[in-house]
């Protein structure tokens, strides 16, 4: 482990020099502001591989007791996060403070939980309720949250939507649980305003009992290319499908992680073509160690169980230094960090948390229940 950490210590310094120039999402945005509160650089990192330095979360205070299963941050600076009783927030000053800039729901909508949320800068952003039939909805806004636009309504009695991945600002899909025996997308082009049902005639069908978690936001996610993932459960193991070409055509691949009635795959996370990581487990059986994360090196041909696993089961997981397969995974017992795509995993922290995402300028944010929305900083 120590030949590890100074490869990666070695590789890290050389990133440092040449600049933060290689980043995740095409489309987030830079930091706005000095903030350095968190490790925002690759040397940075190079000193937690190295091992002069560790991990911890800062909370921020919400203000709320919402569960907050969606989280979209956008910078160190800037963050949404969406979750129960229609509740979305905002910060523009790196959590200091947060607005509540939800849509206005009626009574009868006012129980709506957005558990996925994509945003694109402070003023652009996309969330997503969860439930049966007409509950799974999409809202749109381009201003910061003053106005929304709803712009689907599941009109489909045994559809259930999970989760969203946007590719680019224009382009996402979302996912939703078996219908007549088939996962079902529906995808976007116009960043959310309008979308439409992709065919389910290149969709490998669904085992018995197999669903998606919507737990993250991470059940679904976009990779290289045109390439799409999704993550199940309900089934043992649970399985990971892979489209090369948009989420048109699929294969399905069996995982280490064990599944059932209440566990599986809950979140899988690509780093590039090849490299890909998955998390999960069971959510009735936190404190359960074993056969819950993988990793694989070969675009998801095959995957192998994690050497050293988190402690725990993990709902969510992100890449941070992703050219270096730096990646950190959340759940309810806490969270955990892999230097080595995943093949190892260890605990820093023991608080709650759901979901977990970083940016390009390398600032990472998680949130959970209870309203707690937090910050990754150095110790």
């Amino acid at each position: 482990m120590r030949r590890l950490r100074n490869a990666l210590f070695a590789a890290l310094a050389v990133a440092a020099l040449v600049g933060t120039a290689l980043t995740t999402p095409a489309y987030a945005a830079p930091a706005a502001g000095g903030d350095s509160s968190g490790p925002t650089t690759p040397a940075a990192y190079a000193a937690l591989a190295h091992g002069d330095v560790g991990l911890s979360w800062k909370l921020t205070n919400t203000g709320t007791q919402a569960q907050f299963r969606g989280l979209a941050p956008v910078s160190r600076r800037v963050a949404w996060v969406s979750g129960t009783a229609g509740t979305v927030l905002r910060t523009v000053d790196g959590g200091a403070t947060w607005a509540s800039v939800g849509p206005p729901l009626s009574t009868a909508d006012a129980a709506l939980q957005f558990r996925d949320i994509e945003a694109f800068s402070a003023q652009d952003a996309v969330i997503m309720s969860i439930g049966n039939g007409t509950d799974s909805r999409i809202y749109v806004t381009d201003n910061g949250g003053a106005t929304w636009t709803e712009t689907f309504r599941n009109t489909q009695p045994k559809a259930f939507y999970d989760c969203m991945a946007f590719s680019s600002p224009l382009h996402g899909l979302a996912l939703s649980d078996p219908v007549n025996g088939k996962f079902r997308l529906i995808e976007t082009s116009d960043g959310g305003h309008s979308w439409r049902i992709i065919s389910n005639a290149g969709m490998v069908p669904a085992l018995d009992g197999e669903f998606a978690f919507a737990a993250s936001g991470t059940c679904l996610a976009t990779g290289a290319g045109n390439r799409v993932y999704i993550a199940t459960g309900g089934v043992d193991p649970g399985r990971i499908l892979s489209s090369g070409d948009g989420g048109h055509t699929w294969t399905a691949t069996e995982s280490p992680i064990a599944g059932g009635a209440a566990a599986g795959v809950f979140s899988v996370q690509y780093r590039s073509a090849s490299r890909g990581i998955a998390v999960g487990g069971d959510y009735t059986n936190t404190t359960r160690i074993g056969g819950d994360a993988a990793y694989t090196a070969d675009g998801g041909t095959t995957w192998q169980k994690s050497v050293s696993e988190p402690a725990g089961y993990r709902s969510g997981s992100a890449w941070v230094a992703p050219w270096f397969g730096i990646a950190l995974a959340v759940g309810p017992t806490g969270s955990d960090l892999t230097l080595d795509n995943g093949k190892h995993w260890s605990s820093f922290d023991t608080g709650t948390f759901d979901a977990v995402e970083c940016t390009s300028d390398l600032s990472c944010w998680a949130s959970g229940s209870t309203g707690r929305v937090a910050r990754l900083v150095l110790r």
